[in-house]
Order: structure tokens, then sequence, then C-alpha cells
């Protein structure tokens, strides 16, 4: 691999830098200003990573104007909202919510109650090993680390619906893949009251009609509840165990215990924390008649049949048995995902009925998931795998720009313009191929 950027490479890293300073709003990165204005966690964390290769200051701020949004019970927002925008410049924006009556949410800054991956303590694990300074890197991760330990605390206490060291998701919102064919089971189990509870009108990006119905109904029963444990616990008709948010959940544990080490704390609650995450994944989310990972859906205690990108999230999990690493390259690089893709990784298993090639998470290619199973397979020493991710995200890149998500057949970008994640990850790729050691 070549130890420094080609001309078009450095013009794509200018490129991407370009749509990081644009949607630099002074303290955190707007998803994409015209549809996103607001700090998303999901992408805060990915925008971050790429900010580390661009402007190691932003992406420190990046990181703590996010963590404003913590609430005291430790749970991580995912949205923390921009007070200074209209109120109504996004649905569902702070009247749905109403965060300022929790006693747990933070004073004079308004969030969501929903959470999303926890990748952040992976994120700042990556910013310290591509740090030139390492004692500033040292103190940051100091000052960051009492936030990470309580997010991971929320989880474990909160989400562990079902006690087997697997956190659950309450809402298809806080899988980081929202309208994914996965939830379509679960979703329509839920029953709606006879008023609606969504506007009449949303932009046509976003979900809409009865299936938006039901996800502001999700959001709805968990803040009229007052986010109780209990209650999510013994009554939300929505849990659901997914094997990318706990394979994120389990790499951030990983990066945790390294940290802990990094800064002089015992890592060894997080290594035990690790290795029961690690168990569980393969005892309640491996299939072993599909040769995949699949979600669990708590309220029947049953997998749920649609095979997404999500299946590959363990390749996260650096103790993955050889055996079942090689069922999910073999699946993915199947017609199924990407052997049928021009321009993989299709977000759900092409063959399936649900599949739509440019239904927003039910088919495009994202950057995003490109860039977690790229991750997971140079932990697995799977050159031809990540190869393969890297060299179709830049061409999905050179081809239609720093779009939100992508046609996995053609190429053809979809969704907003100037999407800072697409951006953030193409500079953290060039950023690691330009310095290895650093991935």
């Amino acid at each position: 691999m070549s130890s420094r950027l080609t001309g078009d490479e450095t013009a794509l890293w200018k490129a991407a830098a370009r749509v990081l300073d644009a949607n630099w709003t002074g303290t955190a990165t707007a998803a994409s200003p015209g549809l996103y204005p607001h700090q998303w966690s999901w992408d805060a964390a990915f925008i971050s990573m790429g900010l580390a290769r661009h402007r190691r200051d932003r992406a420190e701020t990046e990181l703590l104007s996010l963590f404003r949004g913590q609430w005291a019970d430790g749970m991580l927002p995912h949205i923390v909202f921009n007070t200074s925008l209209a109120r109504h410049a996004f649905f569902p924006g702070p009247e749905l919510w109403r965060s300022e009556n929790h006693p747990d949410a933070p004073r004079g800054v308004h969030t969501s109650g929903l959470t999303q991956p926890p990748l952040h303590a992976l994120t700042a694990l990556r910013l310290h090993e591509s740090a030139t300074d390492a004692d500033s890197s040292r103190a940051f991760l100091a000052r960051l680390y009492p936030m990470l330990t309580a997010q991971h605390r929320y989880l474990a206490r909160v989400r562990d619906i079902a006690g087997s060291g697997l956190i659950a998701i309450c809402h298809p919102w806080e899988s980081g893949l929202d309208n994914s064919p996965a939830w379509d089971r679960p979703l329509a189990a839920l029953r709606l009251p006879p008023t609606s509870y969504a506007p009449a009108q949303q932009p046509h990006t976003l979900p809409t009609g009865e299936d938006y119905d039901r996800y502001v109904r999700l959001v709805a029963l968990m803040r009229d509840a007052g986010h109780a444990p209990g209650y999510l616990r013994e009554s939300h008709p929505f849990a659901v165990e997914d094997p990318l948010v706990n394979a994120v959940y389990l790499a951030s544990t990983h990066a945790l215990a390294a940290i802990a080490e990094i800064i002089g704390t015992d890592p060894a609650p997080h290594r035990e924390r690790a290795e029961r995450v690690h168990r569980a994944v393969l005892d309640r989310l491996w299939d072993p008649d599909t040769g995949c990972f699949r979600a669990r859906d708590l309220r029947d205690d049953r997998l749920l049949p649609v095979i997404t990108a999500g299946s590959f999230g363990p390749l996260l999990d650096p103790d993955l048995p050889a055996p079942i690493v090689r069922d999910l390259v073999d699946l993915l690089l199947s017609a199924r995902f990407a052997g049928a893709a021009g321009y993989p990784v299709p977000t759900c298993d092409i063959q399936a009925p649900a599949f739509d090639r440019a239904g927003y998470w039910r088919g495009p290619t994202w950057i995003s998931t490109n860039w977690l199973v790229w991750y997971g397979a140079l932990g697995h020493g799977l050159p031809v795998v990540a190869d393969l991710l890297y060299g179709s995200t830049m061409r999905l890149v050179r081809q239609s720009g720093f779009r939100e998500f992508f046609d996995p057949f053609d190429g053809t970008g979809r969704g907003s313009h100037d999407y800072a994640w697409s951006a953030a990850l193409v500079l953290d790729l060039l950023g690691a191929r330009r310095a290895p050691q650093a991935a």
C-alpha cells in the first residue's frame, strides 16, 4: 500500500476538508446544513475521526459539544439541538422531546430522549492513535473518560433489558440504521392510537405516513413514561438486541479498557464487560442456520428475519471465532451483498423482498457502514475485504460527491449533499492509507 497520497487522493482530501469546514458551526458540525442542522451522536463520532486528520482542535470540540447534552444518568442523547435555529427548523425538534421537563436532562441544552450506537470511546481512542502530541491527547482522554464510563454504565444498567449482557434499542432511530427493514416486524406489532402523531407535511427524504406515525408514537410513549428503566424493561413495545449496535458497544468497551490503561486507571472492569458482551453476541444473535448474525426481538424472543449490513457489525469483535469470520466474509462477498452490487455494501440483502435500492437504509450503500466493515476487516487481517471497501468508497465519492447515501448498483448519489460523515470518513480512510500505523 502506498505511503503517500496520489494526486487524485489529494484532491479528494481537499474536497472532504472543505465540506467539514463549511458544515462547522463554531462548536459542532452540522450533519448537513440544509436538512440536518443539529448535532447527531452517531454522526459526531464519525465526524470526529475525520476531523482528527484535518483539525484536531475541532475533533475534540466536537465530542465535548456532544457530551454537554449528556443526561445525569449517563444517557447520551442522539440529538443535541442547535438552539440558535428556529424550533421548527427540523422535525422532530425540541417540542416533541420536551427534554427540559426531565430531571436528568442538562439545563439550558435541548436534546432528544433517545440514544445511538456508543461508538464514542472507539472514536476517542482513534483520536489518540493519530495524535502528534501524546501528552495533550492523554489529557483529553482523561477529561473525556468519566463521560464515556457514565455512558456505558447507563447502557449496562438501563438498556440490558433481558439481563443478557447485551443492550437493547427501544426505537429504530437508536440503531443508527433508522428505517432498516429489520425493524418492520416489531413496528408492525405496534398499535397506534386513532389520532396521528406526525405532522401531515414531512421533508421528502424522511419517512412519511403510517410508518412515521409509529416512530413518533414510540417517542411519545418513552417520553410520557419519563424514560423510566422499569417501563423500558417491562412495558415498552419495541425492544431489540441488534448485532451492529452491540458490536459497536463491544468495540467501544475494548477501547475504554485501552483508554483506562493510557490514563493510568484500572481497565479490568471494561475487559470483564467486553468478555460478557462477546459471549452474549455469539449465544443470542448468531444464527448457524443462516450463517449470520440477526437482531433479536425481545418482545417475542425471536430472531428477526431480514438480514442487513448490521449482520456484519460483529466483525468489530477482535475475538470473533475464525469459522464465523469466514461465514460472514462469504455472505458479504456473495450475490446477496457485495457480489451483486457495483458499489457495495448495500444495507439490505439484495435478494430480500424488502430490499429497495433507493429506500432510506433499505438498500443503498452508506459510507458509515462501509467504514465499519472496513475497520472490522482490518482487525481480522482481511486485506482483500478491506481493500474492496476502501476502493468502493472512493469510487462512490469520486463519481457522486459526499452524498448521504448511494445507489448500490450504479453509484448514484442520493439524499443530502455535502454530508459531513461521508466527508469525514473519507478523510479517515485517506489518513489511514497515508499513515497505516494509525489504522
